[in-house]
């Protein structure tokens, strides 16, 4: 056999080829030794960026049209989703797996349909590439401007929720960037159905089906070998658990934002509007708490704990939530609260459980939030703007809502369309990531003939 025709066979063993849906593998990949894992890796990476090159000369409107057939296909083809969703539905429902988890994995054609719309959303933006962000002359006569390229080939890595898949893709795409998804094992038949119906879309248009690329290999090990390559991805983007982000964390040897776990809280503050406050408190916990942008903690005021603790937990227990007191709380109600232990503290539930304390004043919920939050999202609920001020000047998160729901630090509700993840460190991005955080500002300077003296 020739070496051409080895490499073929390596690839199409471990990689998604354009294949009708309905011929997407569904067995386990092939099992194989750490070597030949990390080979088929480096040319996985390869070809993601030969991919990229040849984006960067991709059309407007070329992108625009991908998004168009991507959105066409996810509502032609919804109803095959769902059947692949089913399998991973069913698998984790026979490990056991609680009704947040099994929320998250769930993408039926209502979802699909979603997930079409926001890509239509992402289509409408502006393109980002070749903005320019700002410009100016020299004294010397140079001109000079900063714009806006693509970042390259963009490593995304996600447990759960498969509209990542395609909100991952179509915001890469559009921002001028190739990406390898690795999503999870539990979703795996779902994420190779829509990873097959993005690549046929891309093919469509014209543009590199290796512009999206997605391991067959479920072994961790992938893992390692797509954040451990120098000069492989551009970006590593992790999205979930603790276990996740501390692994490509250990052997990460490329930039690594990450999107880590969403402890986040909600302080009731002296001067709050309780009427007001209960819906949010609701909404915050109960509507989808399996997600990352969920209170998982309410710290209530001790000046308005006699108050408000027993109708928080009235008002919680009817939504189905299970509330874990601090001793304070205990004392001002009683079963079925249940008595927090140490590690609520920081605890990202991600179910219909909250944990309920009570604090002595402002002071003291930003020093709990200090000590337990994760930077993801964090609310004050007042009627005291100054206390509102002094909470948003305190609290280091990369969303701070006040009397708002913690559901709204999403990128579809702040106006980017769709995001990547939300950003709980610093560098580049903090929040919500959209097609603007995808790109990296260049500097561009013209000149009649300059030189340095």
């Amino acid at each position: 056999m020739s070496v051409a025709n080895r490499k073929t066979q390596v690839i199409q063993r471990a990689f998604v080829t354009i294949l009708p849906l309905s011929a997407a593998p569904s067995g386990p990949a092939p099992a194989q030794g750490v070597d030949g894992l990390r080979a088929e890796v480096v040319d996985l990476l390869q070809r993601a960026r030969v991919a990229a090159r040849l984006l960067q000369t991709a059309t407007t409107a070329q992108k625009n049209a991908f998004l168009a057939r991507t959105a066409d296909r996810l509502r032609q083809q919804a109803e095959l989703i769902e059947q692949k969703n089913a399998v991973d539905l069913d698998a984790s429902r026979s490990q056991g797996r609680n009704a947040a988890f099994l929320d998250r994995l769930r993408l039926d054609r209502r979802a699909a349909m979603a997930v079409a719309d926001s890509v239509d959303q992402v289509r409408s933006l502006p393109d980002p590439i070749g903005q320019i962000t700002s410009g100016s002359r020299q004294p010397n006569g140079l001109r000079i401007r900063k714009e806006r390229i693509a970042l390259g080939v963009i490593g995304m890595i996600y447990e759960s929720r498969p509209n990542v898949t395609v909100d991952a893709a179509v915001l890469c795409v559009k921002a001028g960037n190739s990406v390898v998804l690795r999503g999870g094992s539990e979703a795996r038949h779902t994420n190779l159905a829509l990873c097959d119906l993005l690549r046929a879309a891309l093919t469509d248009v014209g543009l590199p089906a290796d512009a999206v690329l997605y391991p067959l290999h479920t072994d961790h090990a992938v893992i390692a070998a797509l954040v451990g390559q120098v000069g492989g991805l551009d970006l590593a983007i992790p999205r979930g658990g603790t276990a996740l982000i501390d692994a490509v964390n250990a052997h990460a040897r490329v930039p690594v934002i990450q999107h880590y776990q969403g402890v986040c809280h909600i302080y009731v503050h002296h001067a709050a509007d309780l009427d007001q406050a209960l819906p949010i408190l609701i909404n915050a916990k109960a509507q989808r708490p399996g997600v990352c942008n969920a209170a998982e903690a309410i710290l209530v005021d001790a000046a308005i704990a006699a108050q408000a603790v027993p109708r928080i937990v009235e008002q919680m227990q009817a939504a189905g939530v299970q509330v874990r007191g601090c001793p304070r709380v205990m004392a001002l109600v009683g079963p079925p609260t249940i008595p927090a232990q140490s590690q609520d503290d920081g605890c990202e539930f991600l179910d219909l459980i909250v944990l309920l304390r009570v604090v002595d004043d402002l002071d003291a919920a930003v020093s709990h939030i200090a000590q337990y939050g994760s930077r993801h999202t964090e609310a004050i609920l007042t009627t005291d703007l100054r206390a509102a001020n002094a909470f948003t000047q305190r609290v280091d998160a990369s969303c701070v809502m006040i009397n708002a729901s913690t559901r709204f630090n999403d990128g579809g509700c702040l106006g980017l369309g769709a995001e990547i993840g939300i950003s709980t460190t610093k560098l580049h991005a903090y929040g919500p990531m959209g097609l603007q955080h995808l790109t990296a500002e260049r500097w561009v300077v013209v000149g009649d003939g300059h030189i340095r003296t």
